[in-house]
């Protein structure tokens, strides 16, 4: 029988490869450029950074070299490589990108702080030759807002004038970070616990009743109780791993990288006693790529380590996020740890079942760990004896918008907005009344001023349709355009999911589309909310709906008074 194939297929032997040719030259560059490391497929990401890096882009003829390299195919790099914003595609004959890049924050405390207008003054004062502004996700900095990255600078409240005197400057460096060594650490009574258990002075169950009785949660934003999920570790079979979530990718969220820098070495304690918990065979770390100087501070804390023979070289593993807001939840981030673009796995089982390389994994967050060491010297009893309002601990309020002081607030867990900004941020900011706050960054929700005297902690703030996730307190005020704010939060949202799932990638792209109208459908919006609510596959979709059901409860007179017409069951 003969088949009549189309004239580009004719000819073509069974054996002869498939999509785009391999080029010589560009697999001699990857093979020098990669010399030494190890092509194993969980190692992926950390070589389309290596490229990024080297070449200021990933051209299609250089995936295809790694491809080759790495021995996988050409179309699983290219997924996972156009998976992550901070990677720049380039395919053949197309123009590079600029050699500089201006990154602007568009998150919601540097919306307010008037970043669209900065963006839109350095696009038209620049050359776009030479020098390309474009709008990026929350940088971390939400109390400097607006943030502008210029290459892998970072400025805090920037203006025209701070962002032309860096390209002046040609100062595209991560800014320098003055961290406590391990010598001073150590001075301080540091790796006291950790030399304790390893001296078997004190053992796990010893740790575990002064997490409990101190009441240590989870600080990422799930609240679960620390000692319990080291239980659950400990309770499967050995190989098991330890993954540290320092992916803080929630708008308004500031705590972690304030932490690391402040103290990277009691981190890092605080990581080995939770690996010695639940033994451990190796720990990663997960820290997203808007943080290049704490990329170089944690590379030499681990190898101060490492000289002090307090780890084992190769146990603790470094890794870099390349900019997916996904990537925070524990399955997407093991996901991405394998190489793999960040997509929510389904549950059960879960990761700490079958987690980093299909066996069974701690996931802890950054603050979470960095309290054991500063709870061992201080007592269970200090930590616990915190807290208002019938509340107990201590939680570390990351605080922007509009308020005189923003930034990390550590406070009792229980205390209210109003407290919480009178006693720790200074007040509002001149001319500014409160009119909304958001407890728990973009998916916690909002809440009006009427409801400013809530406890803010775990637990609390379900019922009015909240939650404090990593105390993430967005301050809004009077002055401030409510439909904006909703705006620019599912414009996030839909930016950042993963696609994977269709109530989540469809729903949030619709939910946008309707808060850009004058006429809202709440019938139809609420009904999209709870199809998102109950179907997506992780908590991004499901979260999503939040600030705009809460806006339609508490806000309806002010939304009418902007313009908008809410269509109530078919009532024009």
């Amino acid at each position: 029988m003969t088949m009549n194939l189309p004239s580009g297929r004719r000819g073509r032997t069974r054996g002869m490869p498939r999509g785009r040719a391999l080029d010589a030259v560009s697999l001699t560059q990857v093979e020098q450029l990669l010399d030494g490391r190890d092509p194993a497929p969980d190692l992926l990401i950390e070589h389309l950074h290596c490229l990024q890096d080297h070449f200021g882009q990933l051209a299609t003829r250089h995936l295809r070299a790694l491809a080759e390299w790495m021995r996988m195919p050409m179309a699983q790099v290219f997924e996972t490589a156009s998976f992550y914003a901070h990677f720049d595609i380039v395919d053949d004959g197309e123009a590079a990108p600029p050699a500089v890049t201006i990154r602007v924050c568009d998150s919601l405390s540097c919306q307010l702080a008037g970043a669209h207008e900065l963006a839109a003054e350095l696009a038209a004062a620049t050359d776009a030759g030479e020098v390309r502004v474009i709008a990026a996700p929350c940088m971390g900095r939400c109390h400097q807002a607006p943030v502008v990255e210029v290459g892998h600078r970072h400025l805090g409240n920037a203006s025209r004038a701070s962002v032309e005197a860096v390209l002046s400057a040609g100062e595209f460096a991560p800014e320098p970070i003055d961290w406590q060594r391990l010598d001073a650490y150590r001075a301080e009574g540091g790796f006291a616990l950790l030399d304790a258990m390893r001296a078997g002075r004190v053992g796990v169950d010893d740790v575990s009743a002064m997490l409990d009785s101190a009441g240590l949660r989870g600080l990422g934003g799930a609240g679960f109780p620390t000692f319990r999920k080291w239980g659950f570790v400990r309770a499967e079979p050995a190989p098991r791993y330890l993954v540290i979530n320092a992916d803080e990718g929630e708008p308004g969220t500031i705590k972690d990288r304030h932490y690391l820098e402040r103290s990277p070495h009691q981190f890092l304690e605080g990581m080995l006693v939770s690996a010695e918990a639940v033994e451990a065979s190796a720990s990663y770390i997960y820290l997203r790529d808007e943080y290049p100087g704490l990329h170089e501070v944690l590379r030499e804390a681990i190898a101060e380590l490492e000289a002090a023979g307090l780890a084992t070289p190769g146990s603790i593993v470094l890794r870099r996020g390349a900019g997916a807001y996904i990537c925070g939840e524990e399955s997407a981030l093991i996901e991405s740890l394998e190489g793999k673009p960040g997509k929510p796995r389904h549950r059960p089982p879960f990761v700490a079942q079958r987690g980093l390389f299909d066996r069974p994994t701690l996931v802890n967050n950054v603050e979470t760990v960095y309290w054991i060491p500063e709870i061992h010297r201080r007592g269970a009893d200090w930590f616990a004896g915190h807290g208002r309002h019938g509340r107990s601990g201590l939680r570390s309020f990351s605080v922007s918008g509009r308020v005189n002081r923003p930034g990390v607030h550590l406070a009792p867990a229980g205390i209210t907005l109003n407290e919480l900004v009178e006693e720790y941020c200074g007040g509002m900011q001149d001319g500014h009344r409160l009119l909304a706050y958001l407890p728990g960054g973009a998916s916690g929700g909002i809440l009006p001023a009427a409801r400013a005297d809530l406890p803010l902690d775990f637990d609390t703030l379900q019922a009015h349709g909240c939650f404090i996730g990593s105390a993430a307190v967005i301050v809004i005020s009077e002055l401030d355009d409510l439909r904006a704010v909703l705006v620019n939060l599912m414009a996030f949202f839909a930016d950042e999911s993963c696609g994977q799932c269709t109530p989540c990638r469809v729903g949030t792209e619709k939910m946008l589309a309707m808060l850009e109208r004058d006429d809202w459908d709440v019938a139809a919006l609420r009904q999209l909310s709870q199809v998102m609510m109950d179907a997506s596959i992780c908590g991004l979709g499901q979260a999503a709906p939040n600030p705009v059901l809460g806006a339609l409860e508490h806000f309806p007179d002010r939304l009418v008074a902007q313009g908008i017409r809410l269509v109530k069951e078919g009532v024009q």
